[in-house]
């Protein structure tokens, strides 16, 4: 919806944010591939090229509500990912039952599932 056709909201700004985020993902669409995805899987900290750097502020931005996370296990020092529910006193909730040795795979993992999810948006 453009913010011209939305004669019925008195706050545009939502409706513009709203056409910005859809321009925004269909932009970042085009930005997913192999090597981008490679990039992010032997160095997921860091510097990285542009495109995957844009990936990761858009990303980084979205809103606490179904934003992932990962969260530690003491007990067996591995990592698993979680979601966010954006709600003081609401505690996250398990997305997955695979468990990560690592952390760089953890974050690789929060990765993958982002770029499902704009894939698919």
């Amino acid at each position: 919806m453009l913010p011209e056709d939305a004669i019925e909201i008195d706050d545009k700004d939502i409706v513009y944010r709203q056409y910005f985020d859809k321009m925004q993902c269909e932009f970042l669409k085009t930005l997913v591939c192999d090597e981008v995805v490679e990039e992010h899987k032997r160095k997921p900290l860091g510097q990285h090229s542009e495109a995957l750097e844009r990936l990761l502020h858009f990303f980084r931005c979205a809103p606490q509500k179904g934003k992932y996370a990962i969260k530690r296990n003491e007990l067996s020092k591995t990592f698993k990912i979680i979601a966010l529910s954006g709600e003081r006193g609401t505690p996250p909730r398990s997305v997955e039952d695979k468990k990560y040795e690592t952390i760089q795979d953890a974050y690789h993992g929060v990765f993958l599932r982002r770029v499902r999810d704009l894939m698919e948006s």
